[in-house]
């Protein structure tokens, strides 16, 4: 491992710690950067999301990706927790702690809207991040690829009835502009893309591919390390002025995310899935697509609403969260893993 991959953890506490305190320094300068945006989807984050996921694209062989169709088992796997467990948990979860431990300090209203949010994030499993998340794991790119098309595609059906049916209300809108955008920008542009680039590189030499994808891989670490900085300067003043609450709803986002993660890997084990298989399937059910849910937070109960803050309290704990279950993969691999 490279110097950034190595020292990750430390990189991504200095973006987080960088990101608050130019956030409160230069507060315009971040609230023109959060209003280059288009249907909830800012530009900026994209470019470095972008940034961070085109190496693993170029890593996607096309004429392997019809081999994932004979491990069902992983697709399985990620469907069942995605879409079948993670939505009601994270309901639970939220009904248990603002409804019951949270009660004494959080109004009804507030909670209820709280409580709003986190389901919202809960029916939206991640669609960029976790190509991320399976590179730092060495899951398997054509594997990765497919779960999150499938689960994209039942995305488009399913999210908004599960919504409807957690929230108890008929009246959910989908923001399709922030749906079909955020799939074309995070998947299907890097992956073009990519299939371009790798198409290219075997041209020239068999190692060709390889020594390209190691070259980009400190640019990969360095537009994860400015996402994080953004989106914590978007938030600085949040994250100072309601610390409490803010630590109150990343409880139980923090516990959904190592539940959700620890019954997707139970589950792995007892499917037998290889490693490579197991790391991405894992990890797709415990990040969230948080463009999606933010957007539809505004929407359905307003800007400045306790959902929305919940949802943006989702982006923040994500980060430091999925690191450490990052370790836990890496530190679980078998010794005779590559």
């Amino acid at each position: 491992m490279g110097l950034f991959e190595r020292f990750l953890t430390l990189w991504v506490a200095l973006g987080i710690m960088a990101g608050v305190g130019l956030g409160l320094l230069f507060p315009a300068a971040f609230q023109l950067v959060a209003a280059l945006e288009v249907a909830h989807v800012n530009l900026v984050v994209a470019v470095f999301i972008w940034v961070m996921i085109y190496p693993m694209m170029i890593q996607i062989d096309w004429s392997a990706v019809k081999e994932v169709r004979q491990k069902p088992k992983g697709l399985m796997l990620t469907l069942v927790v995605n879409w079948l467990i993670k939505p009601f948990t994270m309901a639970a979860l939220g009904v248990l702690f603002f409804q019951y431990v949270f009660a004494p300090w959080v109004d009804p209203k507030s909670a209820s809207e709280y409580i709003a949010g986190m389901i919202l994030l809960g029916v939206a499993p991640c669609t960029a991040m976790v190509f991320v998340w399976s590179q730092l794991v060495k899951g398997d790119a054509n594997y990765t690829l497919v779960q999150v098309s499938i689960n994209d595609l039942i995305m488009v059906v399913a999210f908004a009835p599960i919504a409807a049916f957690l929230l108890g209300v008929t009246n959910v809108t989908v923001p399709w502009e922030t749906l079909v955008l955020s799939t074309v920008l995070y998947v299907v542009l890097p992956l073009v893309a990519g299939m371009a680039t790798r198409h290219a590189l075997q041209g020239r030499s068999s190692h060709a591919v390889a020594d390209f994808v190691a070259r980009l891989k400190p640019w990969s670490v360095i537009g994860l390390i400015a996402t994080v900085v953004l989106l914590f300067g978007f938030q600085a003043g949040t994250i100072v002025a309601q610390p409490a609450i803010i630590a109150l709803i990343a409880v139980p986002l923090v516990l959904q995310s190592y539940g959700i993660f620890f019954i997707s890997w139970w589950g792995a084990r007892i499917l037998k899935l290889p490693h490579d298989v197991a790391g991405p399937a894992c990890l797709i059910g415990t990040s969230n697509f948080f463009e999606l849910a933010v957007a539809v937070a505004i929407s359905l109960f307003g800007l400045n609403s306790g959902a929305a803050l919940a949802t943006v309290v989702g982006v923040l704990v994500e980060v430091p969260v999925m690191l450490s279950l990052v370790a836990i993969i890496n530190a679980w691999r078998p010794e005779t893993s590559d």
